[in-house]
Parts: C-alpha cells; structure tokens; sequence
C-alpha cells in the first residue's frame, strides 16, 4: 500500500472523528435541554420574582404571533392604567392633596436632614409624568402606579410626626385611597390572571417546540451514529483487503498468545471475534474458537489486540500479596484501559501499513 492511499485513509479516519465529535456535542446539548427541562419542572414552585424575570426571557424568544399578544396585553395593562388615573385624580382633587402635588421644597424648607430620613421621595406630579410617558420610564403595571401613591402619603407620615398636619392629612388621603383601590383590585385581578394564563401557554408553546427540535435531533444523531459506523466498516474492510493474508505460522502464534491473556482480556478478544460472527458465543471459560474460519479483518484485529494486552500485563500487571491485591496498581492499569481505545485504533492502522509495505517489498 502506497503511502498516497494510507494518507487517504488516515483522511477518512479523521473525517469519521471529526463527525463523532460532533455527535457528541449534540448529545451533550440534547441532555442538558432536558435536564435543565427536569430542574425547571421541579423549582416550578419558586418565587414570583424568579418566575417574572423567567417570563421575560422566554417573552423574547416567541415568535411574532407571541410578540402580538404581548402588545394586546399591554395595552390592556395601559387601559387598566388609564382607569386607575380617574382615582388619582379624585385624591389629587381632595383640599388637603396641595402638599403632595409637587417635589418637596428641601432647600426653600430648610429641611436638611429630609433625604437622610426620605430616600425615595415621590409627589402626584412626578407620578402624572410616569403614566403619560411614552418611553420606558412609563409605567407597565396598574400596581407600580399604586406603589407610588402609597409612597407618597407614607413619605410624609414618615417625616412629620403623628400630631402633625402633614402627617395627619397624609393618613387621611391614604385611607380614602386604600378604600377606592379595594373597589378597583378585582379588575387587577383579572388581568393578571389572565395574563398567567396567556405566560403558561406561551411557555408551553415554546417548551413543546424545543422538544420537537430536540427530538428530530436525536432521531438525526441515530442516522448520523448509522452512516458513521458503516463508514468505519467499509474502511477496515477496504485496508484489510489490501494487506497480505496473515500465514499459517502467524495464526498458531496468535492462538498461543490468546491462552495468555487475562481473563477480562480475553473476554474482549472473544467479542472482536463475535462482532463478525454473531453466531460465535463468547465464554471465556471453554474457548473453542478456530482460527482458520476467521475472516482476515477478525485475525489482524485480534493480533493488534493481543499484542496490546501482553505489553500492558507485562509492563502494569498487578502482583499479589497476603493482604491482597496492590490498589495503586490496579488504579495505573485502570487508566491504561481508559487510554487503550485510541491507542488500538493507532495501532491497528499502523500494523495494517507495515505489513502492506513488507508484502510490497517482497521478491516474487
């Protein structure tokens, strides 16, 4: 075999490790998918904020019928907004509200200590501003704008003690507030849960087409792990064929070096054997195994193997003592035996080519 054809080979070799590493990335990506669909499942129960900020990642991954509900909802919540100002707008009319209409007067009031006390401070004008913005300071919650009026009274209640005007009028105002947002809350409450039920079914959509891409992924990797293993075939069959036909005398030695393996090593000397003839049955404890009637690819492959086996039990093999077996031994032959797959492969390839190239320079 000449060395154009053997690079050749080791091309296709490499194009076949190439795409098995693919493979793997693939099932690496398919099992974290559904682990994380797992963990996802099971923390369902989790906080609203955590299940919030969920929701918003999976809002921009929807597609554009998605993204048009998403405008219907808001503009629902806007509409909810709207409404909410006709209460506002009762409270800001009361004759105690004029304290609260503007930012507080810190310097003109000589409240120095105010910001150390207050540290968000609010009044009805900063709020009307929010509500009527167009940009992303505008409110997307009914609940935000409530927030902000409570904050408003409580600034005040807080600062100015109980005996106070301020602080009185304050109390005052909240109260009639709370008494209105009561009457108000079933319409919020339906909104939401609305709004639930639309985020629960969006996430299904998107969770029942992840699954269906991950699944014809898995169903291609199974085509892909098909064509690959085929392919491999189809190369250990062409390199064998052109390679010399191992002799009588090399065939009586590998059966000699087989009765020498270990017992695991002989196992898997038996089911290279098996894999090209599946009616061979692997038994290590009563080998009848003729060697004559083994394909060429079946004898080269056992040679590497068993050549491979007796280096590592003559260079790694564990030696026995009366309190057993060495396990800083064992742990070397157990990453030998991790490394030993590769290592075959490289081997097998270049046993292939010298006995090619012996059989090129042999006198006629």
């Amino acid at each position: 075999m000449d060395d154009n054809v053997m690079e050749d080979f080791k091309n296709q070799v490499d194009a076949v490790q190439s795409q098995a590493d693919m493979i793997e990335k693939k099932v690496h990506e398919i099992e974290h998918f559904y682990s994380n669909s797992k963990k996802q499942a099971n923390s369902s129960k989790g906080g609203s904020a955590s299940k919030d900020k969920d929701k918003d990642k999976e809002r921009k991954k929807q597609p554009q019928d998605t993204t048009s509900k998403e405008g219907t909802a808001s503009k629902r919540m806007q509409e909810l907004i709207r409404q909410f100002g006709k209460i506002l707008h009762q409270i800001t009319q009361h004759k105690w509200a004029w304290p609260f209409m503007d930012p507080v007067d810190v310097e003109g009031l000589g409240l120095h200590d105010y910001y150390e006390i207050i540290k968000n401070p609010m009044d009805f004008s900063t709020i009307k501003k929010r509500m009527e913005a167009k940009d992303v300071s505008s409110y997307k919650h009914v609940r935000e704008v409530c927030a902000d009026v409570r904050l408003v009274f409580k600034n005040a209640m807080k600062y100015n003690d109980e005996k106070n005007d301020f602080h009185v009028m304050a109390r005052t105002l909240l109260d009639k507030f709370e008494e209105k947002w009561l009457q108000f809350l079933p319409k919020v409450t339906e909104e939401e849960k609305k709004l639930e039920e639309e985020d629960a079914e969006a996430q299904l959509n998107i969770q029942l087409a992840q699954e269906a891409a991950y699944a014809k992924m898995a169903r291609d990797i199974s085509s892909e792990l098909y064509e690959a293993d085929m392919h491999l075939d189809q190369l250990r069959e062409q390199l064998v064929q052109r390679c010399r036909k191992m002799s009588t005398e090399e065939k009586r030695q590998l059966s000699i070096a087989l009765t020498r393996l270990s017992t695991d090593d002989l196992s898997r000397a038996l089911d290279i054997v098996a894999q090209s003839n599946p009616e061979f049955t692997a038994n290590t404890e009563e080998v009848d195994l003729d060697i004559d009637a083994q394909s060429e690819s079946t004898l080269w492959r056992l040679k590497v193997f068993v050549k491979d086996a007796l280096q590592t039990q003559s260079q790694g093999k564990p030696s026995a003592s009366p309190g057993g077996v060495d396990n800083n031994e064992n742990k070397n032959n157990n990453n030998n035996n991790v490394n030993s797959t590769s290592k075959r492969k490289r081997e097998i390839c270049d046993a292939l080519a010298k006995t090619a190239k012996k059989k090129s320079k042999k006198v006629p």
